[in-house]
């Protein structure tokens, strides 16, 4: 009787230390993504702005 509040205990723990893992992992995900597209967005924004810049009007 005596182990079975530190086993729920260790299983709660365990539980919660996957949902973090999870949310971190989550979070890394979506910052890289929205870096990668305002790296892309960037990118195209000058490359406009170079091609609007040389074409003579």
């Amino acid at each position: 009787m005596d182990t079975v509040f530190p086993t729920q205990t260790f299983a709660v723990l365990a539980l919660l230390a996957l949902l973090l893992l999870l949310v971190v992992t989550g979070g890394v995900a979506y910052l890289t993504a929205a870096e990668w597209r305002d790296r892309r967005r960037r990118k195209l924004d000058q490359d406009s702005a170079r091609s609007s810049r040389s074409s003579p009007k």
